[in-house]
């Protein structure tokens, strides 16, 4: 009578390790190949409201937009064979660098320089870390690659472009700075050359975008002044974390 205990006993620990023909013991899983934690909740719109910049943080001769400017049709909407070249126009027309599939709400502010005739936009938008990085990598790669090229305009003469790097501040895990100047013709104002300064900066998994332009002299500290100081209000709301929605 005894055996028959013994062999169920067996049976029951042959049957728990048990495998289908042809395999064998698992693996184990490496820490890589294990589910990662859940990302973090995307910043509500109030937080991200809360890291915009104001007219207040870039001098008295800075406010409120009052419209957007003639120049970025009449001299951004244009093309070129060189798809580096062509993606940056696009992104300078459109100040769609990191993609349209945000997952987060996106806050902007648009500010006009009543005395230097500059419009800057501010936007922050959240994706992945490792995508930020990417185009941030692409972004210092402009310099060389369209450093100097012709872009063909839907109406009158081509552009002429040229893409220099400039230094971005000191702000946030990861960032980028370029200077475009694009040579052509306005309906208002006939030849002139626009400038164009471009600074984004990572913070964590948001992305803030900084672009000045204007026909007459750049005021350099602009951009930076405005990632910098956004990068650190970014940094603040993030610190304080992020709410669950």
């Amino acid at each position: 009578m005894l055996a028959i205990p013994a062999a169920l006993a067996l049976c029951a620990a042959a049957c728990s390790t048990a495998r289908p023909d042809g395999t064998g013991p698992a693996a184990p899983r490496s820490p890589a190949a294990l589910p990662s934690a859940a990302a973090p909740p995307a910043l509500t719109p109030a937080q991200a409201n809360a890291a915009l910049i104001t007219e207040a943080d870039l001098g008295e001769t800075w406010g409120p937009t009052l419209g957007a400017a003639t120049w970025r049709d009449d001299l951004l909407k244009a093309t070129a064979d060189d798809p580096d070249c062509r993606r940056l126009l696009d992104v300078l027309y459109t100040e769609e660098l990191f993609g349209t599939t945000a997952p987060a709400p996106r806050a902007t502010a648009a500010l006009d320089d009543y005395a230097g005739g500059a419009q800057l936009h501010y936007r922050i938008t959240s994706h992945r870390a490792a995508d930020i990085d990417r185009t941030l990598s692409w972004l210092g790669t402009l310099p060389d690659t369209c450093g100097h090229f012709t872009a063909e305009a839907a109406h009158g003469p081509a552009r002429d472009l040229r893409v220099t790097g400039v230094t971005p501040p000191e702000a946030g895990d990861a960032r980028q700075g370029l200077r475009v100047t694009v040579a052509g013709t306005t309906a208002d104002a006939g030849a002139v050359v626009l400038t164009v300064d471009l600074v984004a900066v990572r913070v964590g998994d948001d992305a803030i975008l900084v672009t000045d332009g204007g026909l007459g002299e750049p005021a350099e500290d602009a951009a930076p002044t405005a990632a910098a100081v956004g990068a650190g209000r970014l940094t603040e709301v993030r610190r304080q974390g992020r709410a669950l929605v």
